[in-house]
């Protein structure tokens, strides 16, 4: 079946594409009445597909950046907002959207793309790949006790929680960890947007001095009609941005400090974060469920592979297929002086989808063979493409979109 898919731009149609993209999810909470969600959209980047004049389905992304393994910060599209309407699912409506997208992205020159996914059953077949996970943990606060050896962090302070150019100056200084994207103002803005709207409380603090502030700290108490009666007074941590270790330990002690609090809930952090091994108790943190984050595209995959940092004495050649992006696919020579294309033989062959799952580090080259979707040709080269992909610590972002 034919659609018509274009890029919307008058207010009338990003506001149609809203509507759609709430009305595929079903389930999302209403925003607060009065809210202008024009500013939400980047512009020249929402796609509509269209059955004769009626908008049927729709996706959006921001430009933004990927911290990959080194440090380096990739021009990186931010994908959301991606729904068809429940009358049109399973007529080739996503496709003709993803096909679109991924040209349209490739066209601006983003090396990368990545997506929160709702179904864990769609992406793949675009091309991504589960690069990263997030840990939900929950602390119950009086059972937590530092060891005597946690680093204790420098000063923090109380903040207005509204301060987001001071958050966002130090979000941009400080995510520098592999699987950090950057967040643009239009994401700042949807933030600001709901918080508002709020009556909260809502709490904020940052670490370090006047002028030099290395993290910051965003929460908010639930239940606060039965605070004083409750058994189980709990936060939640909606954001916590350490740009340091001493960064990181000054928030978390001011956490686990906090007076007329019983459980501290943390919904996103990072599956091998430390903080269970600075307890006395390392069963004062639950980890309640680890799930997927970071759908990863390799949009350019010879860029991609080229500013990406490997470790190790060996190399091996590895063979991409990209079917809808066909420019990527070939052969690859990694080792640790890069990575560039190469008439050799391969030793290893994958997917697009595979390999971005690989890219980051958030899972191992032995696994994806045991799971048959690795085509060895040289059984060396496992293990040698193991050890050029290894990165300190687990990929995380941290920033739902």
């Amino acid at each position: 079946m034919s659609f018509e898919v274009r890029v919307l731009s008058r207010d009338d149609e990003l506001l149609a594409a809203f509507v759609t993209f709430r009305t595929a999810m079903v389930g999302l909470p209403p925003l607060p009445p009065g809210t202008d969600p024009i500013p939400f959209f980047e512009p020249g980047r929402t796609l509509g597909v269209f059955d004769g004049g009626e908008l049927v389905g729709t996706a959006d992304s921001y430009a933004s950046t990927l911290v990959v393994p080194g440090g380096e910060r990739l021009p990186h599209a931010a994908v959301t907002h991606v729904g068809v309407l429940p009358t049109h699912t399973r007529r080739g409506v996503a496709t003709a959207l993803m096909r679109r997208q991924l040209a349209e992205i490739a066209a601006k020159g983003e090396a990368v793309a990545t997506l929160r996914a709702s179904e864990g059953g769609i992406y793949e077949r675009f091309g991504y790949g589960v690069a990263g996970s997030s840990a939900r943990r929950e602390v119950y606060r009086r059972r937590a006790r530092l060891r005597p050896t946690a680093p204790r962090g420098g000063r923090v302070r109380l903040a207005d929680p509204a301060s987001w150019k001071l958050f966002a100056q130090i979000y941009e200084s400080a995510a520098t960890w592999t699987g950090a994207i950057g967040r643009p103002a239009v994401w700042w803005r949807q933030l600001e947007v709901r918080q508002a709207a709020d009556p909260g409380p809502w709490y904020a603090v940052v670490h370090g001095d006047d002028g030099a502030e290395d993290g910051y700290l965003r929460y908010h108490p639930i239940g606060t009609a039965e605070w004083f009666t409750t058994p189980e007074r709990t936060i939640v941590v909606d954001d916590l941005v350490a740009g340091s270790p001493e960064a990181y330990a000054g928030l978390v002690r001011y956490l686990l400090d906090l007076d007329l609090v019983d459980r501290i809930v943390l919904p996103a952090t990072a599956p091998d974060d430390p903080l269970p091994l600075l307890l006395t108790d390392e069963r004062a943190v639950r980890t309640v469920a680890v799930r997927d984050e970071t759908w990863l595209r390799l949009v350019d995959v010879p860029t991609a592979l080229a500013r990406r940092r490997y470790r190790g004495a060996g190399s091996v050649v590895v063979e991409v297929a990209d079917e809808l992006l066909p420019q990527n696919t070939g052969a690859y020579l990694i080792s640790a002086e890069g990575a560039a294309r190469t008439t050799a033989p391969p030793d290893l062959s994958v997917d697009v989808a595979t390999l971005a799952a690989l890219y980051l580090g958030g899972s191992r080259w032995w696994q994806h063979v045991r799971a048959g979707r690795v085509t060895v040709h040289r059984a060396e080269a496992v293990a040698v493409a193991d050890e050029l992909f290894a990165t300190d610590a687990l990929p995380f972002a941290g920033t739902i979109f």
